[in-house]
Parts: C-alpha cells; sequence; structure tokens
C-alpha cells in the first residue's frame, strides 16, 4: 500500500490528492473538510458539470441555503434536463465553502453538460425507479448503483458483502459514519484506504458496466491535468470514490481526447435551484443515494452526542403530536440503542439501532408514530433557499417577485391554502396559482372546500417540488411573464383543443385565472365549435363548464357577457336535439345520456344569475323538455324516470301526478327490465331517492307491490339492476327502508286523526312538531341571541 499512499500524499510532486467520497456522505464531508485544512491546496477541483464554474460564488451567498441543487437544461427543450443535488452535508459543498471561505479557486471538472443533456437517454429510461446513472444526476456510492440489466456494480455493497455485512448502509455507517473527525493522526488515511478498495474493484469490473463512466474520467483528466500545469502539485480533487483509481491511472492526453471526439452537444442553460431532503431519498425516484437525508444531516451538524440529540428531537415531535414523552423515555431509549449496538457489534448506535429504541420506548412498540418520526426527522421537509441574484429563465424571476407580493412561500411540506377570494390578496393568490396550473406548473391543486358551498372560496393543496423549476422553464417558451404566458399558452390550447367540452373547460379555466386576452379568441373557437357540432351528447357535456363559468363573474369582476349569450345559445341546442338523441338507446349509453340529462338540469338552474325574463324563459323550456322524456315510450326507462323525478323536485309536478306515472309504469303491462330501469332512474344515481322513498308512503308502495308481484324468472333479471340502485344509498337510509316495508302497509307512518289521509302527511302544518326544531336552527345558524319575534320569523320559514 506503501505506492499507494504517497500518491496520495501531501503534494511532493507525486501528483494531485484524490479524496474519493461517498456524495451525500456526512461521513466523507467531515473527512474532506480535515484533508482540506490539512493539505491547504492552492486550488479545488470538484466532480460536477464543467459549466457550473460561474455560479460556484453564489454559494457563498446568505441567501443560499442547502440542500440546493445545479439544474442543467437544453435551452431549446427545457424539459430535458438534469441535477447535480447538494446537501450540508455533501462532501462536494463542503468543498466549494472551504475554497470560497480561504479564498482558494474552486471549478468543476465533470463532463459539460452540453453533452450530458444531448447524449441518448435510453439507458435511463431502462433504469430501475430510483436509479438514474450519474449523468442524470448523482447516483449513490461513487456514482455507481445498480443499472440497467444488472450490469452496473455497486461498489459499496461489494465491500459491505467482503467483510461480512448484509447491509451496506451498516457497513457505511461503521467504518465512516462512526468515526469522528479528528481520530486519525492523518487527515487522508480513509482516503488512502477507500481508494485502495477501489482500485480493486476497477480491477475486477473496469467501468462496472457503464461506459459511459470511461468518457466522464477521461474529461476528468484532462481538467485535472490543466489544473497541475497551472497550480503545480497544489491540486486536490474531490470526486466519487469510484473515479479515484481511473483519474489515478496513467494515459496519454491523445487518448483522453480520442474518447471524447465526436460527442454530441446542446446548447444548455444552468442554475442553481431549491432542493429538498426528501428528493435526496432513493423513494423519490431521483436516485440520489441517501435513505435517511434527515439523519445524516444530523450527524454531520450535532457537535457531540448524536445519539442522545437524536432522541431528544424525535421526543421533541412525539410530544409535539400529543403523545406523551417524558425525559426518562429518553434516557431509556439511549441505553437501549447503546445496548443494541453492543450487542451487534458496532462502534455506536446507528439509525437501526436508534429506530428499534424508539419503537419499543417511545411508541410502545406501534408502528404508525414511527413512520411519522421517519417522515419528518429520518427523511423530513427541508427546503433550500437560492438568492434572487441565481441565473433564472424570465419566468422564474417574475414567479418569485409575485410570490414575494402574494406572501406565498414555496415550502416542501405539503400545506392547505384556504383563500376567500372576495379580499383582494387572496383573490390575486387565486389568479397565481390557477395560471400556473393552466401553464402545466403543479405548485398547488384545489381541494373540496369545507363548509361552503359558494364561488367566494377556494381550498389549495400546496407543495413545491424540485422539479417545477423545468417545468418553469419549459414554460418559459410562452412568455416571459406569468401572465403573458398563461394567456399565450390558453389562446394555443384554444386552436388545438380536440373537442367542444375541452373549449369550454378552457374558457371556464380562463375566468378563474383571470385571463381577458385570451377569452376572446377562446370564445370565438367556442362559438365556432358550438355552431359546427350536432352530437348533443357532446353539447350537453360543454354546457355545465359555461354555467359555471358564469358565476364567477361576481366574485371575480369579470365580464362574462359574451359567455352568456354562447351559454344561452347552446342551451337552446340542447333543448332542441335531446328528445331525438334519446330514442333508441341501449343499456349503456342510456345511462351516459341520463348523466347528461343531470348535468344540464344543474347548468339550467345554476343560470339563476343570467337576466330574470331570460332564466324563466330557459327554465320553462327546459321543463317542456323533461315532459316530453318523461312521457315518450321510446326513451328508455332510466331517463323517462329521471325525467319525472327531475320535475318533481322543481315543484312542476305533484305528487299524485308522479305516484300515477310510476303506477302505469309498474303496471303487468310493462316489461319488468323497463320499469327496474325505470326505478333506477327515479330514485337511483345519487339523487337522493331513498329519502323520497322514505317520506312518501304512495311511492314506496308502489315500488313494494311491483317488487313482490315480479316472477321469479324476471325478478333474476332484474335483480342486478335493483341491486345498483338500493346500495347507492346510505346505511340507515336502507335500514329505514327495510323497517318501514317490514311493518307493512298501514303501520309505516303516522297518519293524521284529523282527515285519514295518507300516513305522514296532512293538509296543514303541525306547529308543535316544527317548533321542536327551532333550538336546532338557532344553533346551526349561529342565533344563540335571538328574541320572540326571530322565533316567529323562523317559524314562518318553517312553514
Amino acid at each position: 500500500m506503501t505506492g499507494v499512499e504517497s500518491a496520495v500524499g501531501r503534494g511532493t510532486g507525486a501528483g494531485p490528492v484524490l479524496l474519493g467520497v461517498r456524495h451525500h456522505g456526512p461521513g466523507s464531508a467531515r473527512a474532506v473538510r480535515a484533508a482540506l485544512e490539512e493539505v491547504r491546496p492552492r486550488v479545488v477541483l470538484i466532480e460536477g458539470p464543467s459549466e457550473a464554474d460561474a455560479l460556484i460564488p453564489l454559494a457563498a451567498d446568505e441567501e443560499m441555503r442547502p440542500p440546493v441543487a445545479l439544474l442543467a437544461h437544453a435551452v431549446d427543450e427545457p424539459g430535458r434536463s438534469a441535477f447535480w443535488p447538494l446537501a450540508g452535508f455533501s462532501p462536494e459543498w463542503v468543498a466549494i465553502r472551504w475554497a470560497l471561505d480561504h479564498d482558494v479557486p474552486a471549478r468543476f471538472i465533470d463532463l459539460p453538460a452540453t453533452h450530458t443533456l444531448a447524449w441518448g437517454s435510453k439507458e435511463d429510461e431502462e433504469a430501475p425507479e430510483g436509479e438514474r446513472p450519474p449523468d442524470a444526476g448523482r447516483a449513490a456510492d461513487g456514482d455507481t448503483g445498480p443499472g440497467p440489466a444488472g450490469l452496473r456494480i455497486d461498489p459499496l455493497r461489494v465491500l459491505a458483502e467482503t467483510a461480512g455485512y448484509d447491509d451496506p448502509e451498516r457497513w457505511w455507517e461503521d467504518v465512516v459514519e462512526h468515526r469522528g473527525a479528528g481520530e486519525e493522526d492523518d487527515a487522508l488515511a480513509p482516503f488512502t484506504a477507500l481508494e485502495e478498495a477501489m482500485g480493486a474493484l476497477r480491477e475486477t469490473y473496469g467501468s462496472g458496466g457503464h461506459d459511459r463512466d470511461l468518457v466522464r474520467e477521461a474529461y476528468m483528466r484532462l481538467r485535472v491535468r490543466a489544473a497541475q500545469r497551472e497550480f503545480d502539485d497544489g491540486v486536490v480533487v474531490v470526486c466519487g470514490a469510484w473515479h479515484v483509481p481511473a483519474l489515478r491511472r496513467k494515459t496519454t492526453v491523445a487518448a483522453d481526447k480520442a474518447l471524447l471526439k465526436g460527442l454530441p452537444k446542446v446548447k444548455a442553460d444552468l442554475t442553481w435551484v431549491p432542493w429538498t431532503h426528501r428528493r435526496l431519498s432513493r423513494s423519490s425516484g431521483y436516485g440520489a443515494g441517501i435513505d435517511s437525508p434527515g439523519w445524516y444531516g444530523h450527524l454531520f451538524s450535532a457537535p457531540d452526542r448524536p445519539v442522545e440529540r437524536w432522541l431528544t428531537r424525535v421526543a421533541g415531535l412525539l410530544r409535539a403530536e400529543d403523545r406523551i414523552v417524558s425525559s426518562a423515555h429518553v434516557i431509556e431509549a439511549v441505553r437501549l440503542a447503546e445496548t443494541l449496538a453492543a450487542m451487534r457489534g458496532r462502534p455506536l448506535p446507528g439509525l437501526s439501532e436508534t429506530t428499534d429504541a424508539v419503537r419499543a420506548v417511545m411508541c410502545e412498540g406501534s408502528d404508525v408514530p414511527l413512520e411519522l418520526v421517519r417522515d419528518r426527522l429520518v427523511v423530513g421537509d427541508v427546503l433550500g433557499e437560492v438568492p434572487p441574484s441565481a441565473p433564472a429563465v424570465p419566468l422564474q424571476r417574475d414567479l418569485a417577485r409575485l410570490q414575494r407580493r402574494l406572501r406565498l412561500k414555496p415550502e416542501a411540506l405539503e400545506r392547505e391554502l384556504e383563500l376567500d377570494l372576495r379580499k383582494e390578496n387572496d383573490a390575486a393568490r387565486s389568479r397565481l396559482l390557477h395560471r400556473l396550473r393552466l401553464l402545466g406548473i403543479a405548485w398547488g391543486e384545489p381541494a373540496a372546500l369545507r363548509g361552503s358551498t359558494g364561488t367566494f372560496r377556494e381550498t389549495w393543496r400546496l407543495r413545491w417540488e424540485p422539479e417545477l423549476s423545468v417545468r418553469i422553464a419549459e414554460a418559459g417558451i410562452w412568455g416571459t411573464t406569468v401572465l403573458s404566458a398563461a394567456t399565450a399558452k390558453a389562446e394555443t390550447d384554444a386552436v388545438t383543443a380536440q373537442g367542444l367540452a375541452d373549449v369550454t373547460a378552457l374558457a371556464e379555466h380562463c375566468l378563474l385565472a383571470e385571463l381577458p386576452g385570451a377569452l376572446p379568441t377562446v370564445m370565438r373557437i367556442l362559438a365556432d365549435r358550438a355552431a359546427l357540432d350536432t352530437d348533443v351528447g357532446h353539447l350537453a357535456q360543454a354546457l355545465p363548464a359555461l354555467v359555471r363559468s358564469l358565476r364567477y363573474g361576481d366574485v371575480r369582476g369579470t365580464d362574462t357577457g359574451a359567455l352568456a349569450g354562447v351559454a344561452a345559445g347552446l342551451a337552446e341546442r340542447v333543448f332542441v336535439g335531446l328528445p331525438p338523441a334519446c330514442a333508441g338507446l341501449d343499456a349503456d349509453a342510456a345511462e351516459e345520456m341520463r348523466r347528461h340529462v343531470d348535468a344540464v338540469h344543474q347548468a339550467v338552474g345554476l343560470l339563476g344569475d343570467a337576466p330574470a325574463a331570460e332564466h324563466g324563459r330557459l327554465r320553462g323550456r327546459w321543463q317542456s323538455v323533461l315532459r316530453v322524456l318523461s312521457g315518450r315510450d321510446t326513451v328508455p326507462g332510466v331517463i323517462r324516470g329521471r325525467a319525472v323525478r327531475l320535475l318533481l323536485d322543481d315543484g312542476e309536478l305533484a305528487h299524485d301526478e308522479a305516484a300515477l306515472l310510476m303506477g302505469l309504469v309498474l303496471s303487468p303491462g310493462t316489461p319488468p327490465a323497463d320499469a327496474a330501469a325505470w326505478i333506477e332512474g327515479f330514485v337511483g344515481g345519487g339523487s337522493g331517492g331513498g329519502l323520497l322513498l322514505v317520506h312518501d308512503e304512495r311511492l314506496l308502495g308502489l315500488v313494494d307491490a311491483w317488487l313482490t308481484g315480479v316472477s321469479a324468472e324476471a325478478f333474476t333479471d332484474v335483480l342486478p339492476l335493483l341491486r345498483r340502485t338500493f346500495s347507492a344509498y346510505e346505511p340507515g337510509v336502507r335500514r329505514t327502508l327495510g323497517e318501514l316495508v317490514r311493518r307493512g302497509p298501514g303501520a309505516r307512518g303516522r297518519a293524521t286523526a284529523a282527515d285519514g289521509g295518507t300516513p305522514g302527511f296532512a293538509a296543514d302544518l303541525d306547529l308543535q312538531r316544527a317548533d321542536a326544531v327551532l333550538p336546532v336552527v338557532r344553533l346551526l345558524l349561529g342565533l344563540d341571541d335571538v328574541d320572540e319575534n326571530t322565533n316567529n320569523d323562523l317559524a314562518g320559514v318553517t312553514g
């Protein structure tokens, strides 16, 4: 080993000092810092895309906080990109900061991104999830890991298995992470040993099954030679340990240049972007190389007693989640972790020992709170920051300006944001999030509203992911600001939309995002498509989105006049074409058309914001269409039944008339399958039909009498449809219906003594029963202090 030691030595003509590291290894980071302090080089060379040299000074900015990543993307194809992540405990980051703090030049020496991005990506696409080759980011353990078809080796796994370990992470912790800085008299000793081990592996496995490494290493050798010519023997190289033997190997300049000849190129831009600890985890799919970035960050930053400090943090997290964890729990967990480490022959407790101790002592054997510890601490949601001075496309700068103005800071941890659109700042936030969604930048996703069905509230689920930086670069082709880019994107989407419903959805999105510049183009295309489309299903599918859009005018202050005219014209065409389109449909087509009928009915109801006369005319026309549908024998039963139900709900059909229509359909002359379909349309489809049957004894009696009279052969045929209808009811509704049927006719409800009419119904209001609900109504409305007049008013409302 003497030859290796002299080569790694302090630079007395023996060549550069090569510090082989594990990317994102806190032990490697500590060792690099100690080695740099001892060697005091004149230049530090770091594995990374060589064009990024100009970005290194930004690491000294006070607003630069790791984890961050170098992002390279093709100028003409921003979606073609690559990341080089760096955490605070990454050896490369430590080397950069040491060089900047000591006024020593720092340079990247890896293959330029202009070649990396142009290189074919077939191998990348075939690689297993979480294992990307080094030219698309950083892989673990010296840029290696299992690759396509299992050809690439994992050097740490090989070394761990050689040492008798079945877990390479555990082996690495024992030999590196649990070795404190300064324990060795020679700061270069660990690098000497690691270089010897990697040299043996390279002799056995060559490039490890990935020929791209040979090209990258040839380029790095050329960069090292150039640095040696400039700085003589004061050169230190920080790179993946896997590459050290290749950089040490003696080759000719001509041979190295021959490997680089003819490499493809694309024009590339590079910048710093924020990264997250979660994206450093293998489970994220970026293969940055570590399962526990939060744990590694703790090991790197803890000044002493890392186990005690870690378990104290765990206790604080569990207490914040209302779990009872005392100081005694922490003390006992530390003792147990140390005992487990001694039993397992480890120098210090590692993550597995501390995790087992937390499970046993603080979580009472449960993995549920332990999963919280893993998510919040072992992995973590730390999001880095990049200074405004970092290079960025104009769209990124405009977005950053809007984020600052609206106080909408990107965060790695998912959170919900509730907006009141009546407030200017919240309305501006909503516009920004909708514009970003239109551009394909999914920072926020709309969530279901809680406690409100109005149009003036929105709930968003926000989470900033590092790859959104790529999406922003891609969207930069549409414009230099969020507004101009979203406008141009909306206009293009309108021209290229496949169907009418796509255009109406886009019009709705333009209103939500407040894009007045795009609306004229979208509305023109919408009117043209609506005039030419003759498919009633398409028209019915498009109408609801248009009508929803009309509702945004009041709260958002958007002019929807042109939209109202198109919506009214579209509704008229639906009214005319719907009855003939409903004739002669099979079961599947009938069910789809029934959904269209529901959507149109809801849309007509929402047109209440239109002028009163116009709304009344449209409503009357629609009710006429429903009456036509309810009475035509050529219309499938599921549509006829739904038409009757909608008329009944709107008060346009008396209960007696509805019962008469149901009685005719359920008469012996109607085929059982058609009758069952009618029932499905009348009381099925999530329309509250179960409650209707509970409260209307006449309708329930008709269904009960028909069902008991169906023959055995026909009952087998109609059973699946009936089961689908009644299984959609709430359990309480099904239970009540069963109880009513069990009691039998005449005993299901309570008839009024006065008129002997239908049980459960009377001609006049029962004031005594109505008064009983007034306290509950006051509680629901928040009217704690009401006077007698208010009680009377509520009674009137109840009536």
